[in-house]
């Protein structure tokens, strides 16, 4: 066992390398489809996004509290499971930015502490009830951003029926100034939380704090490492979910961008840890299918699918992996 304070350091250092990739794959999530749209320049686009996940990091905790002790029972957590679960998430992480990959790295972190408690003490040290509501978030929540997301499309293309398509372009093109800040605020109050509830959860089972309760110091770097993996960009994933899906017009940003920032902010609400990339890509697939169907192409959509399928899966193998190899060391 490592001395508590070596352990806390190594628990931060990781966790906020897990929010720098965090920030540099989810960055497409804010500003994929705005700098597509040519609604903003990549760099105003990148700095403001950083700003907001900043910013929606103060906001609440609730979801670091799903995070820390709601996925494997508290009095079995141990510090080998922590790293391992941080370890196989950031490696997840970092193998799918370097790839261009949109993944959900919230599923990464979820997976990691899936494949590290299971490897530890077997299936009773996961809380199946919290896992079940985060699960089901997951899957239902790409599937309303889907849904909303073509509503949304099939109004806007009414209401504005009688409109010159250049005068709806220009709208909306300054109306994702509004929805990619929105998305990247409530981006930072969900995504920046998963860090800080493994951060929050090391403290208190190394007794430096006496209850769960995110120390302020903890809510700042989580914000600010995220914020600064978001400036590196994650161009590879940027150009997969702003381009290579479909090419969209900024009404479709727009819409892809407001109607998951819309669902994320409810589930963040009631602290469930939802994937952002999920409810875009599904929000913008649902967007232009409705409009520009031959223009979708599927086959990169499946290839995104398939990503969120294995991506729990396959971070809860890399963590158990390394729980095994920290017992053997």
């Amino acid at each position: 066992m490592l001395p508590p304070l070596i352990f806390i350091l190594i628990i931060v250092v990781l966790a906020w390398s897990y929010d720098f990739f965090n920030g540099a794959n989810d960055c497409a999530n804010s500003i994929a489809t705005t700098v597509s749209t040519r609604a903003l320049s990549p760099m105003i686009a990148v700095l403001l996004a950083s700003i907001l996940n900043i910013s929606g990091a103060f906001i609440t905790t609730k979801v670091a509290a799903t995070i820390g002790k709601g996925v494997i029972v508290p009095q079995l957590i141990t510090q080998s499971i922590l790293i391992a679960t941080l370890v196989g998430a950031v490696a997840w992480a970092g193998f799918s930015t370097r790839f261009g990959l949109p993944i959900s790295i919230t599923h990464a972190l979820i997976g990691g502490l899936i494949g590290a408690g299971f490897i530890a003490d077997g299936l009773t040290a996961l809380n199946w009830k919290t896992i079940t509501w985060i699960i089901s978030a997951m899957f239902l929540a790409p599937i309303l951003g889907f849904i909303v997301g073509g509503f949304i499309i099939f109004l806007l293309a009414w209401i504005f029926r009688k409109s010159r398509p250049d005068k709806v372009n220009e709208f909306f093109r300054r109306g994702q100034v509004f929805s990619s800040s929105f998305v990247s605020l409530v981006h930072g109050m969900n995504d920046t939380q998963n860090a800080m509830g493994i951060i929050t959860i090391a403290l208190v089972s190394q007794g430096f704090i006496s209850t769960f309760h995110v120390p302020w110091w903890v809510i700042l770097g989580s914000g600010m490492f995220m914020g600064l993996g978001t400036s590196f960009g994650g161009w590879k994933v940027i150009k997969t979910l702003g381009s290579k899906i479909a090419n969209i017009d900024p009404v479709h940003g727009f819409t892809a961008e407001f109607s998951s920032a819309t669902i994320s902010l409810l589930n963040t609400l009631v602290g469930l840890p939802i994937s952002t990339t999920q409810v875009l890509s599904s929000s913008l697939i649902g967007s232009v299918a409705i409009q520009k169907r031959r223009a979708l192409r599927w086959h990169i959509a499946q290839n995104i699918f398939l990503t969120w399928i294995i991506t729990i899966p396959g971070a809860a193998l890399l963590s158990s992996l390394t729980y095994v190899l920290l017992k053997i060391i």
